[in-house]
């Protein structure tokens, strides 16, 4: 037999072909991850508008349109992993963000200068997000249970995050260092919350103070400022 005639006769309609079994991986391959990125967005939107402990990977895997009710777990493995993941898809370009700000903030002894670098990367990529969102929400829930705080910790407070922090510090060299954490922590708390609470008025289409996600920020910087500037009462 001709070696072109062999060639035919072994490319057969029950043999697939090297290019067809490539793409077959890519078209599973893709698949699997327009699966993933539903359960993704599902799962965040759920999380903010009921609670991460009162929805279940079964009640996901249901509104993901997932015929299997065990997708979460197929994709993600725990709902521990699932909540990192919905972290890591929004902190990637928060910390992007906020490594394009102004090098020359590297230089600055203002106070305001250090606190925009905390807050503009959220607000930013909220409103790059458009509306409705539902991050801010999930993350304020994160931060207030003590073991997935540990989760949102690790995968937000990279080293631009602690070299904002740093410069932070410089500019307030004689604020004691109790004060200093202790501010630190009011601070979370009022972004973290104030995001929050922007989102949800915007999503249930209600009064904000403020039009914009650049004008709010403006709002929360001067806050923080204020909170980090603010004079310390002498103890007797």
């Amino acid at each position: 037999m001709p070696l072109s005639t062999w060639r035919r006769t072994a490319r057969s309609p029950g043999i697939p072909s090297h290019r067809t079994a490539r793409a077959g991986r890519t078209a599973r391959s893709g698949r699997a991850e327009g699966t993933r990125e539903a359960i993704l967005t599902v799962a965040e939107r759920m999380f903010a508008e009921h609670g991460v402990f009162a929805v279940s990977n079964r009640q996901i895997s249901e509104a993901a349109g997932q015929g299997n009710n065990a997708a979460v777990g197929y994709h993600f493995g725990t709902k521990t992993d699932l909540l990192r993941a919905i972290v890591r898809k929004h902190a990637a370009h928060i910390e992007e963000l906020r490594r394009e700000m102004p090098a020359e903030t590297g230089d600055s002894l203002d106070v305001r200068d250090w606190v925009a670098r905390l807050v503009r990367p959220s607000t930013d990529h909220l409103a790059e997000l458009g509306s409705p969102t539902w991050f801010a929400r999930f993350a304020t829930q994160m931060m207030t249970d003590p073991v997935l705080r540990e989760v949102m910790t690790e995968e937000t407070f990279g080293p631009p995050v602690q070299q904002t922090l740093d410069g932070l510090n410089r500019c307030i060299p004689d604020l004691p260092l109790p004060v200093r954490i202790e501010r630190g922590e009011m601070a979370r708390h009022l972004l973290m919350h104030m995001l929050a609470e922007r989102e949800r008025a915007l999503t249930e289409n209600t009064h904000t103070t403020r039009s914009t996600w650049p004008e709010y920020a403006d709002g929360l910087i001067d806050a923080i400022t204020g909170i980090r500037r603010a004079p310390v009462t002498p103890r007797p």
